[in-house]
């Protein structure tokens, strides 16, 4: 938690912010009133500037090092990759699952008030399927942090527009996005889902009274037009 009080709002921190949801949510967390400043934890510098914006390059395999550093009241985290940009499967799991927990752990440390994590649909820690279960266990090992206003968010398909070409999610959107309006309510966390809209309903939750736990992705849509 940032030390004494802050007049002019709370802080906040986003792990991922060059993502597709990260780059929302960074730009929605720019422009939202209650947050007088925004720190980006990054890889590598972004082209963004703003008066509020600060920007720490840091090294995500060494995020205890960085405690130090570590001062917000909202925790953002929209890191993640695929099975293919990561490599290896042990690549994947350090960026789906080591980050998220070291950070949530970091963040518990530090006393943040909210931690917020992008997972996935189908998330489950007992799952036959790798991403999944990989998915699953960050679940499992961010709630096991112990902040009490934990989000869990799990979007369907993902919207929107990725700087590097995915051709079987290129394919899927078209698809998804043809079928979406035909699903009935039941199958309504199916629907894919714009990235923009996971990035409102993030910011939403951090600034709500919404009681924490998992939010899926047709309560994600909900929580994007306000509630």
């Amino acid at each position: 938690m940032t030390t004494g009080a802050r007049m002019t709002g709370k802080s906040a921190l986003i792990a991922g912010a060059s993502g597709l949801v990260g780059s929302h949510c960074l730009a929605r967390l720019l422009d939202h009133p209650q947050y007088a400043q925004v720190i980006a934890w990054v890889r590598t510098p972004l082209p963004t500037t703003h008066p509020k914006l600060i920007q720490q390059v840091v090294e995500f395999n060494r995020l205890p090092q960085w405690a130090d550093r570590f001062s917000a009241d909202d925790v953002f985290c929209c890191l993640g990759t695929t099975r293919q940009q990561a490599g290896t499967e042990a690549a994947f799991t350090q960026v789906d699952l080591i980050y998220p927990r070291e950070l949530a752990r970091l963040a518990a440390q530090r006393q943040a008030r909210c931690f917020l994590l992008i997972s996935a649909l189908g998330a489950d820690p007992q799952s036959s399927f790798f991403y999944n279960r990989i998915k699953g266990e960050a679940e499992q090992s961010v709630r096991a942090a112990g902040i009490a206003r934990t989000y869990i968010f799990r979007p369907s398909l993902l919207l929107g527009e990725r700087r590097e070409f995915r051709p079987f999610e290129w394919v899927a959107q078209l698809i998804g996005g043809a079928v979406a309006s035909w699903l009935p309510s039941p199958l309504a966390k199916y629907r894919p889902i714009p990235a923009d809209s996971v990035a409102a309903a993030m910011v939403y939750a951090a600034n709500s009274d919404l009681p924490p736990g998992v939010i899926e992705s047709d309560q994600i849509e909900r929580l994007a037009a306000g509630g």
